[in-house]
């Protein structure tokens, strides 16, 4: 295992820039998950630490080695991809072996290997199979396998998950994060899924437009976005926000909609300076409680309910504004049946950059 150092690093294609100068520090032994939007520079950047693209700027370092100019063999990295990536004319035995074949070690060893990656991820049974007769979840664990096998400092994983149906996806992620902790590597891992990455990650690395957004643990990153966008991709269902609110005339609440939510101590030193300023308030559906119909509380009418059992998620009318609340199923939330609720914790966005003001 090593750890995983970028420093300035920027990649463009032609005109356009990709990224636009990335720090980033990954301790040896974590596993960290890069995560955004499509297109915001993810698989590029860990294509970089592969060594499958060049960068345009910068430098990668890993254990504190200069490997910007290494080619993909000399960098000692496994990696698995969305596509699998498997030798349709081999057998799983032989794919699992390839690569060591290839770094020409011993036959022993080659056969010691591949039998405790094969028990390991249950493919025992599957060793003399195509990948043709394979199924979508099974080619994955021998994508995984190979890549075990190769006894690798530093693993990397392009959307691993993303082909296969919503069971498989946790039953193999789970697989994904034992083998992290069984071998102690350090690994780097990319998705657009932040549920994947919310339950895999040491470290969570927010990315936007080339740029990393916010980094640190995943629940350091819910409960203390950086900035607008990260309080609304982390999170499901995704954060509430309204948008031309007022910080109150002496800082020490944040009025919307006729409603005043006071500030405490600490949210109303950020807001000094910030008197009679608008702002983008912003409201996790879980962090809303049922009220009586008080001033202090918000109108809220259902008009859609999805029900995943003990939650229900209902979209509907919050006061004048649409939004999502999240609630126990024994509430017995109806649709166009008006309830009361007050919001028990809420975040304030400056409203021109977005940045969190609380």
């Amino acid at each position: 295992m090593v750890n995983v150092e970028t420093q300035g690093l920027r990649k463009s294609f032609g005109d356009t820039q990709v990224l636009k100068g990335i720090d980033l520090r990954v301790p040896k032994g974590a596993f960290a998950v890069l995560v955004g939007p499509s297109g915001c520079g993810k698989s590029t950047l860990l294509r970089l630490l592969a060594g499958l693209e060049q960068a345009t700027e910068g430098t990668i370092l890993f254990g504190g080695e200069d490997v910007t100019a290494h080619a993909p063999k000399d960098r000692d990295v496994a990696m698995v991809f969305q596509s699998y990536a498997l030798y349709p004319h081999m057998t799983v035995r032989d794919n699992l072996a390839f690569g060591l074949k290839l770094r020409k070690t011993a036959a022993d060893i080659i056969a010691a290997r591949v039998t405790e990656a094969a028990a390991v991820l249950g493919l025992e049974p599957l060793l003399d199979r195509f990948p043709r007769a394979l199924s979508g979840g099974q080619r994955q664990r021998v994508a995984m396998g190979r890549a075990i096998v190769r006894r690798s400092k530093l693993f990397l994983f392009d959307e691993p998950l993303s082909n296969l149906d919503p069971a498989l996806r946790t039953q193999v992620r789970v697989d994904i994060r034992k083998q992290h902790d069984r071998l102690g590597a350090t690994s780097i891992y990319v998705t657009h899924d932040q549920v994947e990455a919310m339950t895999l990650a040491d470290l969570l690395f927010v990315l936007n437009e080339g740029e990393v957004q916010q980094a640190g643990s995943p629940l350091d990153i819910y409960n203390n976005p950086a900035n607008r966008f990260v309080a609304g991709f982390v999170g499901s269902p995704a954060m509430n926000f309204i948008d031309g609110c007022r910080i109150s005339s002496d800082g020490a609440s944040v009025l919307m909609d006729g409603h005043a939510l006071p500030l405490t101590a600490p949210e109303h030193t950020a807001a000094d300076g910030l008197a009679d300023r608008e702002v983008c308030l912003g409201l996790r559906p879980h962090d809303f409680e049922l009220a009586a119909a008080e001033t202090d509380a918000l109108s809220f009418t259902p008009s859609i309910l999805e029900t995943l059992g003990p939650e229900v998620h209902a979209h509907g009318a919050l006061n004048s504004y649409q939004g999502v609340i999240a609630m126990p199923a024994e509430v017995g939330l109806q649709r166009g049946a008006t309830v009361h609720v007050r919001p028990t914790r809420w975040y304030v966005f400056d409203s021109e950059t977005g940045v969190t003001l609380r």
